[in-house]
């Protein structure tokens, strides 16, 4: 399984012809390497979206409008229906969707949630997502909190974290989830973006404690 980080929390999981894009922010954010227009042309099987801050949901409705399914909370999914994304599949926290590709699973995550036009976006979440065999949770939008140890029980090849602090825990915080979550690898993501994201992620790789982490620049492709 391959992940290629396109900036701030955007990825693109990829098993040979299967492909995944996680919070597709892309048009506006500063740091993407990509344009829409290329994203689109992919073919990503399912856009997942953690929750319905700009910064997440971003460019959402451009692949639910090209037919692209579109998986998140059922506030999420709602939304994106009524907003002409016929195939947005709505679920919470707890549940599995499972498809050809493999799972998502929702997770908790300690944040908020609303549209850029100030809709509610339903709880925030994170997503545990198994792809070619592998088994990762991407973070979203949170801080530390006690219950990732059980998060960690589902034995986790990576752990995709934001260290960006102000709106996210920083990278201390972000380096003690390491304890509860047991991953093999860890991705630190959401930091530098924007002027308050000032976690610095050589701050998070020296407190990470017996795992590996692997700082990506945007664009560039990293393999479990």
């Amino acid at each position: 399984m391959n992940i290629r980080f396109l900036g701030h929390s955007t990825f693109l999981f990829q098993h040979g012809e299967q492909r995944l894009l996680i919070d597709p922010f892309i048009t506006g954010n500063p740091s993407s390497p990509i344009t829409l227009e290329e994203a689109l042309e992919w073919g990503v099987d399912a856009v997942l979206i953690s929750h319905a801050h700009g910064d997440h949901w971003g460019d959402a409705l451009a692949f639910g409008k090209a037919g692209v399914p579109l998986i998140a909370t059922a506030e999420i999914a709602g939304y994106a229906q009524k907003h002409g994304a016929a195939g947005a599949i709505g679920m919470n926290i707890g549940g599995t969707y499972r498809a050809a590709w493999g799972s998502v699973t929702l997770t908790p995550a300690w944040h908020s949630s609303s549209f850029p036009d100030g809709t509610y976006g339903g709880m925030p979440t994170g997503l545990i997502v198994e792809l070619g065999g592998q088994r990762v949770y991407f973070a979203g939008d949170t801080c530390l909190f006690s219950d990732m140890r059980l998060i960690g029980d589902h034995g986790l090849d990576a752990a995709l974290l934001p260290i960006g602090d102000h709106y996210t825990m920083g990278p201390q915080e972000a380096a003690r989830t390491l304890e509860l979550l047991r991953p093999r690898v860890a991705i630190p993501m959401h930091y530098g973006t924007f002027p308050p994201l000032t976690g610095d992620p050589q701050e998070f790789k020296r407190a990470a404690q017996g795992v590996e982490v692997r700082i990506l620049e945007p664009g560039e492709t990293t393999e479990l």
